[in-house]
Order: structure tokens, then sequence, then C-alpha cells
């Protein structure tokens, strides 16, 4: 890897650790969410560093902008088990990380910098994201909300399985829109802001929804899993992926490989 990009990864933790210590002084972050914190970066810088890429673009530097607010996200889920974090704290590093999933596509795309790594962190940034807001909303609205965050990672299991499930699909707006509604409902349930009935309608409208969008992808490639030597519909391209937001994520690029 390049130096630049080496410096840019010590950035990046270096910036964890120092938005880790702001979180204890504003909300007396614990340990357990320092752990959790260090973890979770620990995991994503090494991750990036052993990816085998010589340099990082401009987008993937955004995206690891956003995968430090996705940390402090983490570690106030996970300081949970001592106190509640302050809310209106949490809701605005969470819909700040939620926002900027718009940013790292467009930069991609006007700087003519995508790159299969690129797409990959893009993806995996948002759907951890997606299962920690999960976590948290799940302990005031049952176990159940927990769906929401799991189902793209039990798509991408039963793909070892069955590796038909990583067959490229078509560009979908309807599913896109219904992913991308998953992470502003959970910030707004978790924000406690709605009545609890209207809050617990709402999560369950978007697990809902988010299962027909799974089941529809499911069905769709289970029909095409025989065809051979037929023209397969437009598939995602890295470019796509970039500029498209969390339903690609967490369905229609589930596939640990790029097609």
């Amino acid at each position: 890897m390049s130096r630049t990009s080496r410096v840019a990864l010590a950035v990046g933790a270096a910036g964890q650790l120092v938005l880790l210590g702001l979180l204890s002084l504003a909300a007396g972050l614990g340990l357990i969410g320092w752990v959790a914190g260090v973890v979770y970066s620990t995991v994503v810088i090494t991750a990036l560093y052993r990816s085998g890429v010589y340099k990082l673009g401009p987008a993937d530097y955004v995206t690891l902008a956003r995968a430090t607010l996705v940390g402090c996200v983490t570690a106030m889920v996970a300081d949970t088990v001592n106190q509640p974090p302050p809310m209106v704290l949490f809701v605005i590093v969470a819909s700040i990380a939620l926002a900027l999933d718009a940013v790292d596509g467009k930069v991609a795309r006007r700087t003519g910098t995508s790159s299969p790594l690129g797409a990959r962190f893009d993806m995996e940034v948002d759907a951890f994201l997606i299962l920690v807001l999960s976590v948290f909303v799940a302990q005031s609205h049952g176990v159940w909300v927990l769906a929401i965050g799991l189902m793209r990672y039990v798509y991408v299991a039963a793909g070892w399985a069955m590796p038909w499930l990583r067959g490229s699909l078509p560009v979908s707006i309807v599913a896109k829109t219904v992913a991308a509604l998953q992470g502003v409902i959970l910030v707004v349930a978790a924000s406690g802001l709605l009545p609890p009935a209207v809050s617990f309608g709402l999560v369950a409208l978007a697990l809902a929804a988010l299962a027909w969008s799974f089941g529809h992808s499911v069905r769709y490639l289970y029909r095409a899993r025989d065809l051979r030597g037929v023209a397969r519909p437009r598939a995602i391209t890295v470019r796509n992926h970039r500029e498209h937001n969390l339903g690609t994520v967490l369905f229609r690029k589930s596939s640990p490989r790029l097609p």
C-alpha cells in the first residue's frame, strides 16, 4: 500500500481514538464502549491494510471517515449495558453516518476512482451500521428487530451453501428505497420521539418491506439459477454500486464477490 494510503489509515485509527475520547468526556463512555470501538476500528483498518490495494481513492477516504462515526455508534450501543447514551448525540452521529452514504458514491463518480475495494468497503460499513442500530432498537422494541440487521448476513451465509444466490440482480428502485428506509426508521425509533405504538408499527412495517424485498430477490435468483447461454440482466457495475444507497448494500451486492 502506498505511503499516502498508510498515512490515511493511521489518521483514521487516530481519529477513532479521538472521537471515543470525546464520547468519554461528553457521554461518560465506559470500558465496554471503548473496547467495542477499538475492536471495530482495528478490524476495519486491518482489513483495508491487508486488502492488497495499492492506493485508496478519494471516495475511500470519505467512507473511512464514515466508518469512524459508525465506530462511535457501535461504542455507544455496546456501552448501554452500563448506561443509555445521550439520545441527542446518538441520533446526530448515526444520522450523519447514514447521510454520508450518499457522498462517497458521488465522489467516486466525479473523480472516476470507483473500485471493487471501495464498493465492498462501502457495503460493509453500511450493513454493519444497520446491524448496530437494530441491536439498539431491539432493546426497547423486542428481539425481533434484530432481523433487520441480520438479514443481509444471513443472505451472504446462505450464498456459501447455495451459489446461485450470488448471481447478479437487475437494478430495482423499489428495493433501494425499501432498504434505504431501514436506517432512517431505526434512527427515528431509537430517538424515542414517536409514541411507542407508532414507533413499533413503523419498525414492523420496515421489517415486512425488507423481508418482501429479500424474498423477491431470492425468487428471482432461484428462477434464473439454471439459465445457460442466455443474456443475463444488466448487472450492477462497480461505478453504479458506489452510487447506490443502502438498498444496494443490503441486497443488490450482498454477495461476497462482485459479479
